[in-house]
């Protein structure tokens, strides 16, 4: 069991929530967590980049010179690949790179990333984080307020909260997420988790089975 203290928006202690890691995930599978950031980092990338073979460049298909007696090497047209502007040999073509583990797997995974965070002390709750308009200069405060500044954080706040959203998005380091959004790279990747009090409730809820994770 992790017991947790509770800050206010100023950083002042106002509580402490407890949670247990084990009930989340009872083991840490390395490799499972290897193999979800790798699949999620695959389906980032774009796959858009493409060379032109030697049939799509510019240039004359004659021979540039005839095959023998003049005591060169034999060589083809102006297209073939070793001679500058020529064609790319193994040409790059467009491509996806995605693909999805088993659906259970990537469930474990997160669930595992966020007991990892839990059982490091990387995880900092906080009691509310709601603001009335985007403001990022209030944020940063709050931030700095919690020992957060100048860290990689990622807020995960138990509802969707455009003004959040939009007051974070502007500050180096940090992303906000919902609960429900949350997968095993965006928890392992930033050094501290920020949580809201109401997203820990949560968290707790979906660790006891009471819904999916």
């Amino acid at each position: 069991m992790v017991t947790l203290p509770v800050y206010d928006r100023t950083g002042a202690e106002v509580g402490k929530v407890d949670i247990d890691p084990a009930a989340i995930a009872p083991t840490i599978n390395k490799q499972l967590l290897h193999d979800a950031t790798v699949m999620y980092m695959s389906n980032l990338r774009l796959g858009t980049k493409r060379t032109k073979a030697r049939g799509e460049v510019s240039g004359s298909t004659k021979k540039l010179y005839r095959q023998k007696g003049t005591g060169n090497a034999r060589v083809g047209s102006r297209r073939a690949p070793q001679r500058r502007g020529g064609g790319h040999a193994m040409q790059l073509r467009p491509r996806s790179f995605y693909y999805r583990l088993p659906k259970k797997a990537i469930r474990a995974a997160t669930r595992m990333a966020l007991a990892s965070k839990l059982s490091g002390g990387q995880v900092v709750v906080i009691d509310k984080l709601e603001m009335a308009a985007p403001k990022t200069k209030e944020l940063a405060g709050v931030l700095a307020a919690l020992g957060l500044a100048g860290q990689t954080t990622l807020v995960a706040v138990e509802g969707h909260s455009p003004a959040v959203v939009l007051s974070g998005r502007n500050i180096p380091g940090l992303a906000v997420s919902t609960v429900a959004d949350l997968n095993a790279l965006s928890i392992l990747r930033p050094r501290k988790l920020l949580l809201t009090r109401g997203a820990v409730e949560l968290i707790k809820a979906r660790g006891d089975g009471k819904t999916a994770a």
